[in-house]
């Protein structure tokens, strides 16, 4: 795993092999990194990373100077691993161990981005429920926007707040915003 840019640019990070974890491509995640960059400054904004894994994502937009970032997973040695990586590059990331439905169900905390990479093998409904909580809680600030990355024969284009897909390989992006009128 490598950050792709910011002051950690080039720095490579392995991760202990014994994860359940499939971490976001380095394409893929520069292609989502391009397209953030146009819509958020990094140093102003705040970010929830659901099934956080190795912390892949956080590193990155911790890279990019985003100041508050909570990594969130419910497996025990990715939490560690994302604790120990933060505090020896001094990266302010707030790991939580939770079930990420759980969090997000009782979390007061209010983001402007929410990235959320659950494992590919869940169903649609599963996807899906994580958008419909992230919105009838309104955990988004204004102009925020949920991400859920999945594979290419998953569809989450039928949710009232999804507003785009970005394709890479077999990786999907889901863009999730609430652009609905009052």
């Amino acid at each position: 795993m490598r950050i792709i840019s910011g002051k950690l640019k080039s720095r490579r990070l392995s991760a202990p092999k014994n994860l359940p974890v499939r971490p976001t491509t380095d394409m893929a995640k520069e292609s989502l990194f391009n397209i953030l960059n146009n819509t958020f400054y990094f140093d102003g904004i705040s970010v929830i990373d659901l099934f956080a894994g190795t912390g892949n994502i956080s590193y990155e937009f911790a890279s990019r100077g985003t100041k508050e970032i909570y990594a969130i997973d419910a497996h025990f040695g990715c939490i560690k691993f994302i604790n120990e990586t933060a505090k020896k590059l001094a990266l302010n990331i707030q790991a939580v161990k939770s079930d990420v439905y759980k969090f997000i169900e009782k979390t007061s905390l209010k983001s402007d981005v929410i990235f959320a990479d659950p494992p590919y093998d869940f169903s649609e409904e599963q996807f899906l429920k994580i958008a419909d909580i992230v919105f009838e809680r309104n955990l988004l600030n204004k102009e925020g926007v949920l991400i859920i990355e999945h594979s290419k024969h998953t569809d989450l284009s039928n949710h009232k707040y999804h507003s785009y897909d970005k394709r890479y390989g077999g990786n999907v992006f889901s863009f999730f915003e609430n652009i609905i009128e009052e």
